[in-house]
Formats: C-alpha cells, structure tokens, sequence
C-alpha cells in the first residue's frame, strides 16, 4: 500500500528525485573516497617522512570534502522539497476527496480520524520520504561501495563483516517486526484522542452545565494514558535498538584492531591500511543501521499510508452525474416520488414511499414525531444523500442527473443547528454569492430578523464572528443562517426547524417577512412548532417515514389522528380551532 501511494503521488516529481540520488551517489563516491586517501598519507607520506606527498594528498582530501559537502546540500535540498511537496499534495488530495464526501461517508470515518489522517498519518508519511532521500538513497551505496574498497584494502580482516552484518540484521529486524503492529494501535488511539478531545471542546457548556468536569478529565486521562501506554512499548523497542547496534558496531571494532594489530606485528598489511578498514567498517555498519532505522519508520508510514488510501480510495456515494442536465428554467418546482431512503447495513428504510409536489408561491410544511425522517427526507433535495428508491425531481429533472452547480443555485437549505465560520457578518452571509451588496445584506437581515442585533454590534456587518458561531446566541446564529441563504437567492428554501431557536414573535414576524418578500420561491418548512406551519398551503405529517396525511391545517384535524395528536400536545382545542 505504502509503494503504490508513493507511485502514485511521487510520479511528478520525476526529475527532483533524479537529481537527489545523482547527488546523493557523488557525495556517498566521495565519502567513500577518503579513508582510501587518508590509508595513503598514513602509509606513504607519514610511513615515509614525505611531507609534500602529504600536502598533495591533503589537498587532494580537502577537494574531495568540497564536493561531498556541495553534493549533500543539492541533494537534501531536492529531497526536503520534494517531500514537502508531497505532504502538500497529498493534504490536497484527502481535503479534496473528503470535500465530495456525502454524509455517509463522512459518519463513517468520522470528523477525528479524518483529522489525524490529513495531519499526522501524512506526516509520517512525508517524514519517511524525507528521510529515505536523505538518509537512505545512500545507504546501500554505502555498504556496498564500503565492502568492496574494505576487501581491496584487506581481504582476510575485512572477513569480519560476515558475522557483524547478519547479526545486526537479525537484530534490527526482530525489533521491527514486533513494532508494526503497536504502530497501528498507536494511531487508532490518537483518533480516540482527537475524538475525546473535540467532543470536550465542542461541548464544553454542557460539560460544565451537569458538573461533568471531574469525569471527562477521567476519561480524557483514560485515552491519554492508553495512547502513553503503546508509545512507551515502542519506544522501549527503539531504546533497546540503538544500544544492541551500538554493540555490534563497537565490538566489530575490536575484533578488527585487534585481528588487524596482529597482521601488522606479522608485516601482512599496513597501519594506513587497518586504519581505512576501521573507517569502512564503521560507515558499512553505519549504513545498515541507517537503513534499520528507515526500516523501523516504514511500520508506522505504512499503516498511515493504508489509512490515507482508504480515504482516497472510497467513492462518495453521491456522486456528479457523468452527463449533468441543466433545466430549461428556474422555476423551483419540487417534487418528490415514491421517494424511500434506507442506511447502509440497516434492516428497515427510513422513508418509504414518500410523494408530494412543491411549487413555487406556495409553502410546504413537514411534521411529524422525533425520528420520523424529516431531517433525512430534506437532505435528498441539495443531495447531502441519495434516495434509494423512486426520484426526487427540481424543475422536472432528477437531482442525481442535475448539473450540481445548477443544484446548489437552485436549493438553498437552512439546517436546524446551523455552523457559522470564523471572519465577520459580512463574510458569512456572502459565503454563497459573495458579490453580494451591503444593501442586499441588510436587505436579508431585515427580513431574517437579524438587522436589529446587528446594527448593535459595535462592528456592524465587519463585526467577528468565532468559530462555529459560538460568541451569537442560538436564536441570531439560526437568524444569521437564514439571511445567508436568503443573500443566495434560490428558487427552493428549505428550513430544517430553522426556526426552534427563535420566541415566538420573532418565529410570527420571520415567517410574515418570508412571504411578503419571498413570493416567487419554493418554501418547505420542517418544524416541530404547529404555529409555525399551521398557515403553510400544504402539510405533510410523517410517521416511522411514511406520509399519513396532507392538507391544510383544517383538513387535517379532521381526517389525520397523527397530526391531531401533534396539536394537542401543543395547543388547546380552541386555539387549534382559531
């Protein structure tokens, strides 16, 4: 998995990746070069007393550290760039892949684990690039090149290597093999993490409302303590590493100077000569604990590469229509037939056989009990789902084969807790048309109820807005909500109990403003409140997804037990009469 992203992902840096390793082969040739170099001072200038072969010699050595120097800046400069820039593009590639996510997919991941995956799971994999260009690109070379000039300097002395190098891979690669599967445990719990810590930040006036303080720092130490817990297992494992190669490492060169003493007392090889068999000892172990090293990141860069695949690797299960439609006209005409939704995996449908018409001037009420499927019946409309039976149709066109452009222009939907982003009044009403006015924004403020909270704002339209919209109260952050859709303009208005928030002379006066100022648009309301959709044209009432009656308000109390039931749990029998 982790090969195939890296296939894939690095094919267009083609070129960067050529010059790193011609870079890094020059400055491992040169490294390489100079314990030859400095065998030959030993043996031929300091051996001999000849100070101008030194010199030469040394000259020759400072040369050759220029190059490996020049060589190893171009080549970690190419390297750091080119895994920065794929850290970039893969950040890109699961933002983008996320953004065509329904809700579906995106329940199924999970908001935490997406997180982790776009931030840390591609760390650790653009740290092993990193790391491979500048570490291990010259390792094998390293070792090779080290164990062929160690056997042209000394062929018996240099025998040695067969014993230090198995046992430090045997070593090495027990330890790898037992990290892997506690790197994988390791980044599910930095989900469990993300996960506890955003639920406490989102929710932290409910946290403090129940004096729950006490318990979530419980169960946030909890997952704390559980993550600790695996990363103190791997990182015993990469203590116990080091150590054990730094035994081999030292051992082997003892054994070296001391077989190497006795070949020198015998007169079979020189001091410059054991010297430079030290020197390459040291960089072939050197290297093999380099490429060990790498080796004990691929565990961890390869899970994370599986669950950044994952996420690239899942279709959204809505998807654009391979030949979108655009209507004719925008007229904003709704309508639904024998619509059925049903989760995945779940064994009855939310709705079932749901069918209404919407048109424009007039406006439609949804009602219904908790779980009845009005929130899932609207989110069809804009497409956040799919139906899975029958069509749902705007200007006559099925929203699956509908230009998903011509989709959002024509929908606009306002949801029952509705998210306001960081910046100002002005930005976030703009956030659908921004060459929107100032006029046209106080326009839909106006009508939305919001103009008045507004104007007293000591910023205005310019005034900040936090994150989520949490320094508004809920009732002007619904207000703010509606006036962001109402600055789009749409042909069809969808307010998801958009209006829960609100008192009841701000919810009368909001929805006297919509149709004296909203004529010519689609309104479907869903609503809990009977005041609030008492006067719509058409009521629809839900019941376990089904539609069991439609009409208007009179109709209904008299032929719909359901919606019957509804009023009277909200008004008295007159007052459902008035």
């Amino acid at each position: 998995m982790l090969l195939r992203l890296l296939r894939v992902q690095l094919r267009p840096y083609g070129k960067e990746i050529t010059l790193v390793v011609l870079f890094q082969f020059v400055q491992t040739l040169a490294t390489l070069y100079l314990p030859t170099l400095n065998a030959d001072i030993i043996d031929e200038g300091v051996v001999t007393g000849d100070t101008g072969y030194i010199m030469r010699v040394g000259l020759v050595m400072l040369g050759v550290t220029l190059v490996q120097i020049v060589c190893s800046i171009v080549a970690v400069y190419y390297g750091a760039r080119t895994s920065m820039a794929l850290g970039r593009d893969l950040r890109a590639a699961i933002f983008h892949r996320v953004q065509g996510f329904s809700a579906q997919e995106v329940n199924r991941f999970g908001a935490p684990s997406l997180i982790t995956r776009t931030t840390n799971d591609v760390q650790q994999v653009q740290l092993l690039v990193l790391m491979t260009f500048t570490m291990m690109v010259a390792a094998p070379i390293m070792c090779v090149g080290g164990i062929v000039l160690a056997l042209r300097q000394d062929t018996a002395l240099s025998s040695l290597l067969l014993v230090a190098l198995p046992v430090m891979i045997v070593i090495v690669g027990l330890i790898v093999w037992r990290m892997r599967p506690l790197f994988r445990t390791m980044q599910e719990r930095i989900d469990r993490i993300n996960q506890v810590l955003r639920e406490q930040i989102t929710g932290i006036r409910v946290i403090r409302a129940f004096v729950r303080d006490r318990h979530e720092r419980e169960r946030f130490g909890a997952a704390n303590d559980r993550l600790t817990d695996v990363s103190l297992r791997v990182g015993r494992l990469m203590a116990l590493m080091f150590p054990s190669v730094m035994l081999v490492v030292n051992v082997s060169s003892v054994a070296v100077v001391w077989f190497g003493g006795h070949r020198i007392v015998d007169g079979a090889m020189q001091v410059g000569a054991l010297t430079a068999v030290i020197s390459y000892l040291m960089q072939i172990l050197m290297s093999v604990m380099m490429a060990m090293f790498m080796f004990m990141m691929i565990p961890r860069a390869e899970v994370c590469a599986e669950r950044i695949e994952d996420v690239l690797g899942t279709d959204p299960s809505v998807r654009p229509p391979a030949e979108p439609v655009t209507p004719d006209g925008h007229r904003g005409e709704l309508e639904l037939r024998s619509v059925g939704f049903r989760y995945p995996g779940a064994e009855d449908p939310v709705l079932s056989g749901v069918s209404f018409a919407a048109r424009p001037g007039r406006t439609t009420a949804i009602i219904g009990s908790t779980g009845s499927g009005k929130t899932t019946l609207l989110n069809l409309v804009p497409r956040l789902f799919d139906a899975t039976a029958g069509e749902v149709l705007v200007d006559g066109v099925d929203v699956r084969a509908l230009d998903p452009a011509a989709l959002a222009r024509a929908v606009g939907l306002v949801p029952q807790s509705p998210y306001l982003f960081s910046g100002t009044v002005a930005s976030n009403l703009r956030y659908g048309r921004p060459d929107a006015t100032d006029e046209e924004l106080w326009q839909a403020l106006e009508i939305a109820q919001a103009r008045e909270f507004v104007e007293a704002m000591p910023g205005g339209l310019e005034e900040p807005i936090s994150q989520g919209g949490t320094n508004v109260s809920g009732g002007q952050r619904q207000r703010l909500a509606i006036a962001r859709t109402l600055v789009h303009r749409p042909e069809i208005y969808l307010f998801d109990d958009s209006f829960s928030a609100l008192d009841y002379a701000t919810d009368a006066r909001l929805r006297a403003a919509l149709a004296e100022e909203i004529t010519d648009a689609t309104i479907v309301i869903v609503a809990q409140r009977v005041n609030t959709i008492r006067d719509a044209d058409l009521i629809l009432v839900l019941d376990e997804g089904r539609v069991v009656g439609s009409g208007d308000h009179a109709e209904l109390m008299e032929t719909c037990p359901t919606y019957r039931e509804i009023v009277l749990s909200q008004l008295t029998e007159q007052e459902a009469a008035a």
